[in-house]
């Protein structure tokens, strides 16, 4: 399977560094929810890594760990997140502040929630570039439209006076994206961003985001449930499972040869296929996530055996740059 947008990074310093990080909810009476669990990812200057997993696998909770969001009582407990060479965990709030939105900007699924009701959109961009670059009214309200124009908004000098109720969905989540994007990152994350629009004004939105990311180099975490959008969007696929990482490989490794039992139940599902969904997917009755030392996917697994469910797997490499998370990899004859 090619893809068009795949392409060799270098094995230098990482824009983004996560290592060995676990966050948990605490609950009243009862042990602390583990939303992300020892968790490592590293992601390198202009490349774009798809997150994968169905809700509640830790996905949002490790993007607002990212931007150091998250919703409260959740909790980092250990490990460090690393950007361009910074340790996010350790900078003040008014520093991290400042890295928000200039170095590190987050497109999120619902628009609305985004932008002020009481602002037009232009005056929206404008301000987010005067606060992060420092620069004066006219040359922020010029760049506003600039971005305008770079997220194709139709007549963008009479969208730049608009209020956000006056725009269509498709036009609101254009508008998130330049407000993402003017300061020109280092660092996108796109926290399922294009959830909640048609399929024709989906695909063109996730075009022309890949498309300026790529002319800025600005590399991205691109968080989805739908594992069929990044085989044409990412160069690097990670499968997230209750807080886990539980395979990654590039783009064109992972959908040639997947090899842990859930990503190909998760490919099964994509298929739309009830043979192969029943053939690799246990009843829900026994899925619960395994607690202590077991394989947290041993309840649903089809290859589970007595060892997964008593002991962890180890994220181990088992083909150039691909990494899997598994006692029993799925093996394919040759």
């Amino acid at each position: 399977m090619a893809n068009e947008t795949q392409k060799v990074f270098d094995t230098g310093q990482p824009v983004l560094s996560i290592d060995g990080l676990n966050v948990s909810y605490p609950v009243y009476g009862e042990d602390p929810v583990q939303a992300v669990r020892d968790l490592d990812l590293h992601i390198q200057p202009g490349e774009i890594v798809g997150l994968v997993g169905e809700s509640g696998s830790g996905k949002t909770t490790l993007a607002r760990s990212v931007m150091g969001l998250l919703v409260q009582p959740g909790r980092v407990d250990t490990g460090t997140i690393q950007f361009d060479g910074k340790d996010l965990r350790a900078l003040p709030e008014k520093q991290l502040r400042a890295v928000r939105g200039k170095d590190i900007a987050m497109v999120i699924p619902n628009p609305r929630s985004e932008l002020d009701p009481l602002v037009t959109v232009g005056r929206q961009i404008s301000n987010v570039a005067r606060a992060h670059l420092g620069i004066k009214r006219d040359e922020a309200d010029q760049m506003a439209m600039d971005m305008l124009n770079a997220v194709q908004i139709p007549d963008p000098d009479r969208r730049f006076k608009a209020y956000p109720h006056e725009l269509s969905g498709g036009m609101a989540q254009r508008v998130v994206m330049a407000i993402s994007l003017v300061c020109s990152p280092k660092f996108v994350i796109s926290d399922d961003a294009t959830s909640g629009l048609d399929v024709t004004v989906q695909a063109q939105v996730l075009d022309l985001l890949r498309a300026l990311v790529r002319s800025h180099n600005t590399a991205m975490l691109f968080i989805t449930r739908d594992i069929g959008i990044t085989a044409h969007f990412c160069d690097r696929v990670a499968v997230i499972y209750a807080g886990e990482i539980v395979e990654i490989a590039p783009m064109q490794s992972f959908f040639e040869n997947p090899m842990h039992p859930y990503s190909v139940m998760l490919l099964a599902a994509f298929a739309h296929n009830p043979t192969l969904r029943a053939k690799w997917h246990k009843p829900l009755a026994s899925a619960a996530p395994a607690h202590g030392g077991a394989c947290a996917y041993a309840g649903r697994c089809v290859h589970a055996e007595d060892h997964c469910r008593q002991n962890s797997a180890e994220l181990r490499e088992l083909a150039p740059g691909h990494l899997v998370r598994c006692h029993f990899p799925v093996e394919r004859p040759l």
